[in-house]
């Protein structure tokens, strides 16, 4: 028994902020930018755009994709590093909103890999009996960025993705292995100081500005690339297959010299592998399912395919999902 993704959905807010908006807000050059991360432009949701408006709206989406109610799903699982709020979790709101009084719901806080985690978690709970499951990979991360830092504030960006899972009832489709892997001795090259019960938000943690993205870029760089590598080998290992055989690698959005290395090292071509942060930026845990709707719209994802998924985020996390379509 496998599970499967039934139906997609996703929502990203209007406003786009370019890399020449961001000239006139911190000493960097469109040129800069292009050169060192590949974007050229994000989204940003407005000061009264949380995470769960973006996450209701993706998520209410994949349902009508699926051709599913909300009654019929039995959980709602959240990945985000930028909830509404410490409690409750983001997903309770975002299950209260679309109507799924029947599900259980929570948050996972895995950085740019919760959506494979929740995906993860998902297979596991479909194949103990469970249903429909609706898994979201939603961010605001503008609303963390400091934008007087150049190094983070021109790589990230808002939007969320969700899948609805379910169960298949052939073992040659849907979700066919997966690798899940953490390391938290590095957590401070990417973190977020202030706001949890380490560093209470207050008036000093503010003037501080504690309460932004911190990142040491180059060591986050070095890191990405091993844990992404690793991820796909170990997914496809378990898989028994070769990249080779993949039709599409679909990595986490972060940086154009990452996914370019990673498939170098994979010896997978980029012409089988899906970028679109150049329109996004980096949106965490939104990245890859953003990503695997805009491939299927764009007919680059077709029945029988192996898609390779890989992300690695805050923690440190990485992951690895192979399925089939």
């Amino acid at each position: 028994m496998n599970s499967y993704i039934a139906g997609m959905g996703i929502c990203v807010p209007e406003r786009v902020l370019t890399n020449f908006d961001l000239e006139k807000i911190v000493e960097t050059s469109d040129e800069w930018i292009r050169t060192r991360s590949g974007i050229r432009e994000r989204h940003i949701a407005d000061e009264n755009t949380a995470t769960s408006d973006i996450s209701i709206v993706a998520a209410k989406r994949a349902m009508e994709d699926a051709g599913i109610k909300p009654e019929d799903i039995d959980a709602v699982i959240l990945g985000t590093a930028t909830p509404d709020m410490l409690f409750p979790s983001t997903a309770c709101i975002v299950q209260a909103k679309i109507g799924a009084n029947k599900a259980m719901a929570f948050d996972i806080s895995a950085g740019c890999s919760g959506f494979l985690y929740g995906l993860g978690i998902a297979d596991s709970m479909i194949k103990n009996g469970f249903d429909n499951i609706l898994v979201i990979g939603a961010e605001t991360l503008s609303k963390v960025m400091d934008f007087t830092d150049r190094a983070t504030c021109v790589l990230f960006g808002d939007g969320a993705g969700a899948a609805v899972i379910k169960r298949s009832d052939s073992d040659k489709r849907g979700i066919l292995a997966s690798y899940f892997r953490a390391d938290g001795a590095d957590w401070k090259l990417l973190h977020q100081p202030a706001g949890g019960s380490r560093i209470p938000a207050s008036k000093e943690s503010v003037e501080k500005r504690l309460h932004y993205i911190k990142m040491e870029g180059n060591e986050v760089f070095k890191l990405a690339v091993r844990a992404m590598i690793e991820s796909a080998q170990e997914t496809l290992k378990r898989a028994k297959l070769s990249s080779s055989e993949v039709s599409l690698l679909i990595p986490h959005q972060a940086n154009i010299r990452i996914i370019e290395a990673t498939a170098k090292r994979l010896n997978i071509p980029m012409e089988r592998v899906y970028v679109n942060l150049d329109r996004y930026g980096n949106t965490s845990a939104a990245s890859i399912p953003i990503a695997i709707y805009e491939a299927l719209n764009e007919g680059r994802i077709k029945s029988g395919d192996y898609i390779l998924l890989v992300a690695f985020g805050a923690g440190f996390t990485w992951a690895g999902v192979l399925l089939r379509w």
